[in-house]
């Protein structure tokens, strides 16, 4: 089989994209009713933090307006993963009717191929309530503005939204070899919520946990730094995009063996 390139893949997906936003958008009122439920769900986790911060001025050194920071920085990290990668919520159930053998007769990327099929457009909401939060923080913060350090926001935000997308990629294949899959998928997702929360309030063991085996502390905590702390970047910080990038390469080639297991077995 030839081998596609970025450019076809682009193609494939761009039409598959605009196909699907046709269908959901011929169902407006659901469109907005989920756009406007992603966002005051958004929006009572920004009330939650402000209840928080009412009694407990600094949680870890940490005042209001940083943790807010962290906290805009999760949802834009975790739009990726919502808006391109929901599918994955669909695999076991697909694993399990036999269905998913349609996607291992097509002349792409099995991965690509079953990922493109959904897009998500509530994460557009969680996007929107994400940047509005970081750049509420950040003017409050004071924080400088340039064009290196939005670069830098770019970059590390889409560094930390790997790490997320991998961790999901990672429980989405264990249906492949356990029935019961939906409790990791349930588990794992559920996870992201400590990544609003600096990584220095966790000790010992689950500080270990959260940052080298469910690298929750990667989703925004440490890439964050790069743009809260310029002048006192840990390593791990700098060396999250490589980890990234890492970490998703091997959710992927752990997908694509679930894939090869169901394509020998038929199971």
């Amino acid at each position: 089989m030839r081998k596609r390139g970025l450019k076809f893949y682009l193609s494939i997906y761009r039409k598959i994209l605009i196909q699907d936003l046709k269908s959901k958008m011929s169902y407006r009122a659901d469109f907005v009713i989920s756009t406007f439920g992603m966002i005051m769900t958004n929006l009572a986790g920004f009330i939650t933090f402000m209840i928080l911060f009412h009694n407990f001025p600094t949680i870890n050194g940490w005042d209001y307006y940083h943790m807010l920071f962290l906290y805009g920085f999760s949802l834009v990290a975790l739009t990726p993963v919502q808006c391109f990668f929901d599918n994955n919520w669909n695999l076991r159930f697909m694993v399990q009717t036999g269905d998913f053998i349609k996607y291992c007769f097509r002349p792409v990327n099995v991965f690509f191929y079953f990922m493109s099929e959904v897009f998500d457009v509530k994460g557009l909401g969680q996007l929107a309530f994400g940047i509005g939060t970081i750049v509420y923080a950040w003017i409050h913060i004071g924080l400088e503005v340039n064009v290196l350090i939005i670069l830098k926001l770019i970059l590390f935000l889409f560094t930390a939204s790997l790490f997320m997308i991998a961790i999901m990629n990672f429980a989405a294949a264990t249906c492949f070899w356990l029935k019961g899959s939906g409790y990791v998928m349930v588990i794992m997702f559920r996870f992201k919520d400590f990544a609003k929360y600096p990584s220095s309030i966790f000790q010992g063991v689950f500080k270990v946990i959260f940052t080298f085996i469910i690298p929750i502390a990667f989703i925004a905590y440490y890439p964050s730094l790069v743009i809260l702390e310029p002048g006192n970047v840990p390593l791990l910080s700098w060396l999250s995009p490589l980890i990234g990038l890492l970490f998703f390469f091997a959710s992927y080639k752990f997908w694509m063996l679930g894939v090869r297991r169901y394509d020998f077995t038929g199971s």
